[in-house]
Formats: C-alpha cells, sequence, structure tokens
C-alpha cells in the first residue's frame, strides 16, 4: 500500500515538473513569446525550483540585450526574432554599456516584460539621437563664435558670476542671460560641444587671445586693490606698476598699467573708491520732481494742429530746390574750366622766388628772374620760355618778345619777332612795348596764355624800392 501511495504521488508531484519543464523548452524553441505562458511557468513552480529558472532567465535577458545592440547596429529585426544560441557565450566578458545596464536593470525589475516593448523602442531613441545630435551641435556652434567662447570662459573665471558676464561683455552677437548659462553649462558638461570649442579655440591667432584676454572683466579683489588709491591722487603708470608687481596672483595676466589706470578712472568716475561716498540729493523746494514738471507742462502748446496741405506744398517745393540745387552742382565744373581757360582766375600757389607766371592750356612757365624771353627754342640757340610746348609754333619767331619787370613793380612785354603779339586783344607791333597786368590775356600765333603776377612779392619789391628813393 505504501508502494501505491508512492507510485500515486510520484506523479501528481512530477506533473507540473514535466509542465514547466516542456514549458522552459518550448520558450527556448520559441524565444518566450507569450507573456501568459510565463506567468504559468512562475506560479507552477514551488519554492525550490526558482534558482534554476532566475539564473537561466537572466542568461536570456543579457542574450536578448546584447542582441538588440547588435541588431540597432545592424539594422536588422530578423536577427533579434532567432538568436543563435552561442552567442553570449562569444563574448562573455564585454561589459554592457550604460544604456544596456539601464535596459536590464528595467529588465529585472519587471520580471516579464513583453519582447516587443524591449525590442521595438530601443532603436528609435537611439535613432532620434544621432539625428537630432550633431544638428544641434553645429547650430550652436554657428552661433557661437570661438573668440565668444574665450570671453565667456575669461569672464567667468574672473567673477564667477554669469549675470555680470552678461551685463559686462561684449560679444559678437546680442545673447541673452538664458543662452549664456546654457553655453556655460554645455561647455562644462558636454563633452562634444566641449571638445569642439576646445579644438576651435586652439586654432585662434595668439594676437586674437592676447586681445580677448585683455578685456578680461575685473573681479573684486582687483577692485578692492584699485579703489584703496586715493581719489585726489593723480597716480602715474609707476605706482600701477608697483602695484602690479606686489599683487601678481590678485591681477589678470594680462593686465598692464595702462589698463589699470583706466579702470580707476572709470571707478573714480562713477564715485566707486574707498574714500569717495556718493553725495545724497538735496530735500526740499529747489529740486523739481517729476510730478512737479508735469504740471508745469502745458498741455495746449503740446497739442498744435497740423496743416497737411501746407506741409505738402512746402515739402514740394523743398524737392524742387533740391533739385535745381543739384543740377547747378553737377553744372559748376563745367563752367569752372570755362572761366578759368579765358580769365585765369584760378591762382597758382606761388612760392617765395615766383614773380609770376605764364599759363597756358597745356603748360605753366614761371617767371623766376626780372627779365625772361619768349620764342622757339633751337639746337643752337636756347631760350627761356619755349612756346612751342604749349602747341603748334612754327609761325613764332626763335626770339618773340621780352618780359621785364621795372623797378616800380610794373612789368612790361617787348615784342622783337615779326608776327604782332596780343594784349587782351590790342595789337603791339614789332619793336613796340606794353605794360602787363594781372590776368592779362597775351596771344602769339594763336597761342594763349594768361599772365599771373603774384601780387605779394611784388608789393614786397614795391616798399623797398619805395625806401631805397627815401633815403
Amino acid at each position: 500500500s505504501n508502494f501505491d501511495i508512492k507510485s500515486t504521488g510520484d506523479p501528481v508531484v512530477g506533473a507540473p515538473m514535466a509542465v514547466a519543464g516542456a514549458q522552459s523548452r518550448s520558450e527556448d524553441e520559441e524565444s518566450l513569446g507569450v507573456k501568459d505562458v510565463k506567468r504559468t511557468a512562475t506560479q507552477a513552480f514551488g519554492s525550490g525550483v526558482p534558482k534554476r529558472r532566475s539564473s537561466s532567465r537572466s542568461i536570456k535577458r543579457k542574450k536578448f540585450d546584447d542582441e538588440l545592440v547588435e541588431s540597432s547596429l545592424v539594422k536588422s529585426s530578423s536577427r533579434v526574432k532567432g538568436p543563435p544560441v552561442i552567442e553570449p557565450v562569444r563574448c562573455p566578458g564585454s561589459e554592457p554599456s550604460s544604456s544596456e545596464k539601464k535596459k536590464v536593470t528595467k529588465s529585472g525589475a519587471s520580471l516579464t516584460p513583453p519582447l516587443t516593448m524591449v525590442v521595438n523602442p530601443a532603436p528609435i531613441t537611439k535613432r532620434v539621437k544621432k539625428s537630432k545630435q550633431p544638428l544641434h551641435i553645429t547650430k550652436d556652434l554657428g552661433r557661437w563664435k570661438p573668440t565668444d567662447d574665450l570671453l565667456l570662459i575669461n569672464a567667468v573665471l574672473q567673477t564667477t558670476d554669469l549675470t555680470s558676464v552678461h551685463l559686462g561683455v561684449k560679444f559678437s552677437c546680442r545673447f541673452t542671460l538664458r543662452e549664456i548659462k546654457e553655453r556655460w553649462y554645455a561647455l562644462l558638461y558636454d563633452p562634444i560641444i566641449s571638445k569642439l570649442a576646445w579644438q576651435a579655440m586652439r586654432q585662434l591667432h595668439p594676437e586674437a587671445i592676447a586681445a580677448i584676454q585683455s578685456k578680461a572683466l575685473f573681479s573684486q579683489p582687483e577692485e578692492a586693490l584699485l579703489a584703496k588709491i586715493g581719489s585726489t591722487s593723480q597716480p602715474k603708470l609707476d605706482v600701477f606698476q608697483e602695484l602690479l608687481s606686489k599683487h601678481p596672483g590678485v591681477f589678470h595676466p594680462s593686465r598692464t598699467p595702462k589698463s589699470l589706470l583706466v579702470h580707476w578712472q572709470l571707478l573714480k568716475q562713477y564715485y566707486l573708491l574707498d574714500d569717495q561716498s556718493v553725495q545724497p540729493l538735496p530735500k526740499g523746494d529747489q529740486v523739481l520732481n517729476f510730478s512737479d514738471a508735469e504740471q508745469m507742462v502745458d498741455d495746449v502748446k503740446l497739442k498744435e494742429s497740423r496743416d497737411e496741405v501746407l506741409e505738402h506744398e512746402l515739402m514740394i517745393s523743398d524737392r524742387h530746390q533740391k533739385r535745381e540745387i543739384r543740377q547747378l552742382e553737377q553744372e559748376l565744373p563745367r563752367w569752372q574750366v570755362l572761366v578759368d581757360n579765358i580769365t585765369g582766375m584760378s591762382m597758382p600757389d606761388f612760392d617765395n622766388q615766383t614773380l609770376a607766371a605764364l599759363r597756358g592750356r597745356m603748360v605753366r612757365y614761371l617767371m623766376r628772374s626780372r627779365e625772361i624771353t619768349l620764342g622757339r627754342a633751337t639746337k643752337d640757340k636756347p631760350i627761356d620760355v619755349d612756346l612751342a610746348l604749349e602747341g603748334p609754333a612754327w609761325k613764332i619767331s626763335r626770339k618773340q618778345g621780352i618780359i621785364k619787370l621795372k623797378n616800380n613793380g610794373d612789368f612790361f612785354i617787348a615784342n622783337e619777332g615779326r608776327r604782332p603779339i596780343y594784349i587782351d586783344g590790342r595789337p603791339v607791333l614789332s619793336g613796340n612795348k606794353w605794360k602787363l597786368n594781372n590776368n592779362s590775356v597775351v596771344e602769339i600765333a594763336g597761342l594763349r596764355f594768361v599772365f599771373l603776377i603774384n601780387l605779394e612779392l611784388i608789393s614786397l619789391i614795391k616798399a623797398e624800392a619805395a625806401k631805397m628813393t627815401q633815403q
């Protein structure tokens, strides 16, 4: 009877074990597809068996995670569904990444998540990261230049206050305080952005780096040392040089005595030195408040009626006048050329040795002696003023005339050629002479010249001649 009880009892206890063993084999073969089957399997086990089941389950979790990483790399979902048994043995020492560890802990906490929830979300999140991250980095780096990053780093190291950095540093763009905070935290904690920014800053020119460092904000210890210098004293650069040498650890390495002097003058201007005190505003009737000034304003004077018709007419007339002025300004150079050619009103810049000048259309001849000869120069006979340089001179004699300066300061021209010389339209025949005035037009064989006199020098000569006659 005992044997019958054992024989009849064994199958009753062994039935759930057999069912559990069949279920575990089916789960191995079918890749753990159904959630309800797993729950029944865990419920069917007694207190002694779960060790084997939990160990096999953790191995299966690792196996699925490894295959999940491989599937995200290969981008194929077919390998996940049919896993080879040898793969977890192939890399048993490989440590899972941080994302994998998170997935392992999550899967361990919820013992039986469905397979679709594990497989599907991970590649999607990874793809989103891959697609969005480089765009964000390039956009961020495009707005923040390496010079801005260097300015930000120097300013924060000096002041340790992002608000004062926002107020005091002049970046290439107008960044808000929030943007400055985000950039600073990105430089601190984002390895990709900090690496790219560091590479870009290392490529800057040393002179640019020195210029940026010279613009670093003044820290509170630096301003405290500068504020000790009295406001009534007029310190020179030696005082600031001595300050730099005494406190090398306080001041920034780029500080110079000149920059310290400029900042001290700013502190003095805003009454921030130690011996300065801001005077309070005087209280009394003499101080004009905003409400008092508002009462004094006459509202009737502010509301002046506008005459739109009159404004329109004034605008049209103003436009016409500006147009006429523009046209006259454009015509002025053309008329000036004609006037200069005829009258020679544009006075040349005379020096102390030039008595007068004979200005033509092409050449200007300077008279530096009291007597000069006019004519056509040849190889045999040189001459003072070669009229052939001005134009065709074959009708001009070799010695056409002489211009002399008398002691009384008058200029005369004597005609010694065969053809007449015209002075202001009057002919001077051969052998005669004529007085030359300032701006006289001299015409010789079709070539016209304007005779310009250095009036200042001639007036001095006349004064000296008058002194000689008095003596």
